[in-house]
């Protein structure tokens, strides 16, 4: 005889129910295509809130789990729209699937109790894209996305820029060339090229990319191969796939074999030998979360005897012989007190979060970026609201969205101001189109001016000493800057008006404003690129400024180069070649190159003071501290010297300068046998070239 519980469990789901599932499938299935694509609008936590929240459900009414749940699904499918934009859809040698997930110590040992095994491997799991590769005797044929596990979109082109991906491997002693072989890896974006490429986006007045996974995906699935190559993505195996004429007999050996064959194999991961071992791993890496090169969200434990791996099998979307930990979210809750709007120095009207502070991953946290009006609206908070912010590491603080179910009524909505907050000019988008909206008064409104005198002091520019963001605020309220062009004229006279700059009676300069003057003087013989990056024309940072100064040598030459000569230049292109040709159409920008011509900044880089370019067509790598070098000096006097100061290692680099607290790029080089110099060995290389 049944019982009462039991005739309820096998009932069918009432009509509620059913659409309380259709409503939780429709957001995972809309949500997981996002996340694909690398354009996720929810955070990982949220997804998986949604996720177990379906698997709940069906574990209750079992009817419907039916075959198409998200919950029996791997990854996204793959549309073709009519007009073929997408890539070619390819269908995978054998299935990849999904990981299933654990949140805490006590499911991550039920697993383990549940899973025994000779021995385990315990991976980070990479915050990145998942990609597919095929060799065909050593010759990579094909390079895929995830997809849905079974069809993924063709990324050969692309992923042939990627360093880690050899275009052909060759066999090594012991180790023949299988016929096939499928490895499967993870994409990602270091977290130090991460930084570099979201500083440059945020200079260019773009948007930045929420983390390295969105970056990765976003590069990844670019149609223009050349951009592709400028992200510098980085690849690590993590799997493999059909394979035809070789049979590893574990996954710690197939890894061996992979990094033998010049695959980038993961220096984190540790083969152990019981439950014991796998839970101190987890342990020690949710306190050194941060320590690898890579953004990381959990630990992937792997049986790893494939033998055993086969006799475990998998559900329709993960193996049973895999399971990701993941560590909690770096989120906190706090109080949004106001919605503010700055302007930066292209004229661009930025909203932000004014929050009560809160300390979270390793720093205390009062201020995130919203972007723009639109984003406000899309995360639908509202000035007193509580809200859920997250900062991983060093990645900009995000407002996640509110805790609605807090709110009390007091709470108010955001109005974007339609007149800068800084000159009352009517802000307006610079195109139609354009979720960002600028102030057009670009010359005299004090936000931007200020924030260009505070740019062309930072150690990007002239590095001028005692001219910060206080010094430069006071300078233009009390008008003694009307504009930029005005601060190489400045006399003793000039900052007796300031308040910053002179002692408590006034009538005579501080210790500051001594060496005020004393800087700005030392600071008319700086180069060329950086008299570049001072003009604050857009799209136009070191990177870019050092080639334009590299190609033309002089203002004037530069100048005089037309739009298309400009976007010739390898590594400018379009869209910045027309910025520096439409920013010396305009009078006023005209102006201040010359009045800082005629009070002797020097407008053109001497050749017979520049350094031998010893390292032209060379690249090198500096990781870890040198006592006679900063990071940027030594970038530098790279540079300088006509060499690539590269951030990340890969075969193409030269030579690898390795200091004090060297981290994974050493082991990198080491595995790729490269060429490692101490400080005394880089200190010769720039002198003669080699060593």
């Amino acid at each position: 005889m049944t019982s009462s519980s039991e005739t309820q469990q096998q009932a069918p789901a009432p009509s509620e129910i059913r659409q309380q599932w259709q409503d939780l499938a429709d957001q995972i299935r809309e949500n997981s295509s996002l996340y694909y694509t690398g354009q996720p609008v929810i955070s990982d936590a949220e997804y998986d809130k949604l996720f177990r929240a379906l698997q709940d459900l069906e574990q209750q009414w079992p009817d419907l789990a039916v075959p198409d749940s998200p919950t029996q699904q791997v990854g996204a499918s793959v549309e073709t729209p009519a007009d073929g934009e997408v890539f070619e859809p390819v269908e995978h040698l054998q299935r990849l699937y999904s990981l299933d997930n654990v949140f805490d110590e006590a499911e991550l040992r039920d697993w383990l109790t549940r899973t025994p095994a000779s021995a385990y491997l315990t991976e980070l799991k990479i915050d990145g894209l998942s990609i597919d590769l095929v060799y065909e005797s050593g010759r990579l044929v094909r390079a895929a996305t995830r997809g849905d596990g079974r069809v993924g979109e063709n990324v050969t082109a692309n992923a042939r820029t990627i360093a880690d991906i050899p275009h052909e491997i060759t066999a090594t002693e012991g180790l023949d060339i299988p016929d096939v072989l499928e490895v499967r890896g993870e994409v990602y974006i270091s977290l130090e090229e991460f930084e570099r490429i979201n500083a440059d986006r945020v200079e260019a007045g773009q948007k930045p990319f929420a983390n390295p996974r969105n970056a990765a995906a976003g590069s990844l699935r670019q149609k223009n191969v050349e951009e592709v190559a400028k992200r510098r993505l980085s690849m690590i195996c993590h799997g493999i796939g059909h394979i035809e004429g070789w049979r590893p007999q574990s996954q710690h050996a197939a890894y061996e074999a992979l990094a033998a064959w010049g695959f980038h194999v993961s220096p984190y991961t540790k083969q152990v030998h019981s439950a014991e071992e796998v839970v101190k791993q987890m342990l020690y890496w949710g306190e050194h979360r941060h320590d690898a090169e890579h953004e990381m969200d959990g630990l992937v434990v792997k049986v790893d005897d494939l033998a055993e791996q086969r006799a475990l099998g998998a559900t329709s979307r993960a193996p049973r012989w895999a399971i990701a930990y993941k560590y909690p979210p770096e989120e906190v809750t706090t109080d949004l007190l106001d919605i503010r709007v700055s302007i930066g120095r292209t004229g661009r009207a930025t909203p932000y979060a004014v929050m009560k502070p809160v300390f979270v991953a390793g720093s205390t946290v009062e201020m995130a970026t919203l972007h723009n009006p639109s984003e406000v609206r899309r995360k639908g908070v509202l000035i007193g609201d509580r809200v859920t912010i997250r900062k991983a590491g060093e990645v900009i603080p995000e407002v996640l969205g509110p805790v609605a179910d807090v709110r009390d009524g007091s709470e108010r909505e955001f109005i974007y101001p339609t007149l800068c907050p800084e000159c009352g000019t009517r802000l307006a988008p610079s195109k139609e189109g354009d979720a960002d909206w600028r102030c057009p008064n670009t010359r005299y409104c004090p936000g931007q001016l200020r924030r260009r005198v505070e740019f062309l002091a930072s150690r990007s520019g002239f590095d001028i000493e005692n001219l910060g963001e206080r010094g430069a605020a006071d300078l233009i309220h009390r008008g003694v800057l009307d504009d930029e062009s005005l601060l190489f004229d400045l006399t003793e006279e000039d900052l007796l008006e300031s308040e910053v700059y002179t002692t408590a009676s006034r009538k005579s300069l501080s210790a500051n404003g001594k060496k005020l003057l004393a800087n700005i003087e030392a600071a008319k013989d700086k180069e060329l690129w950086r008299v570049l990056v001072s003009l604050s024309i857009r799209h136009v940072g070191p990177t870019v400024a050092r080639t334009l100064a590299q190609k033309f040598g002089s203002m004037d030459a530069l100048r005089s180069a037309t739009r298309e000569e400009i976007s010739a230049i390898d590594g400018v292109g379009e869209i910045i070649g027309n910025s520096v040709a439409d920013w010396f159409q305009v009078d006023w920008h005209r102006e201040v190159v010359e009045r800082w011509t005629k009070a002797g900044v020097r407008m053109a880089d001497e050749v017979t003071n520049r350094p031998e370019q010893v390292l032209e067509g060379m690249t090198v790598v500096v990781t870890g501290s040198l006592e006679g070098f900063t990071r940027d000096s030594a970038k530098e006097a790279i540079i300088s010297r006509g060499g690539k100061a590269a951030s990340s290692v890969s075969k193409k680099t030269d030579y690898v300068v390795v200091g004090e607290n060297a981290g994974s790029k050493a082991t990198k080089a080491e595995e790729l046998g490269l060429t490692i110099l101490d400080e005394e060995g880089f200190i010769r290389l720039l002198d003669l070239g080699r060593v």
